[in-house]
């Protein structure tokens, strides 16, 4: 981090301590999305949320499952979770 101001080390920083907040908050935003898109939106959506859960390390199967129901509702109970263990 040498070449980077002070400034810049500690915005840095700081976007990596609060990483995990900022994907929960982007994986709630996506429940959102999933609930209002249809076809092939909702399939790019799908897709999103995917990415959203692997950055939080939820399993594989977790994923799979919700990926298997396509019920954004399930989505947001797991989202409620996550958000109570962090």
């Amino acid at each position: 981090m040498g070449k980077y101001s002070k400034h810049q080390q500690r915005i840095i920083r700081n976007y990596y301590d609060r990483r995990e907040a900022l994907s929960l908050q982007r994986l709630s935003e996506l429940v959102t999305d999933l609930y209002l898109a249809e076809g092939k939106q909702r399939q790019r959506q799908w897709k999103y949320v995917v990415a959203a859960l692997e950055k939080l390390n939820v399993k594989k199967s977790r994923i799979d499952h919700l990926l298997e129901r396509d019920d954004p509702a399930l989505l947001a109970k797991m989202v409620e979770e996550l958000m109570a263990q962090s």
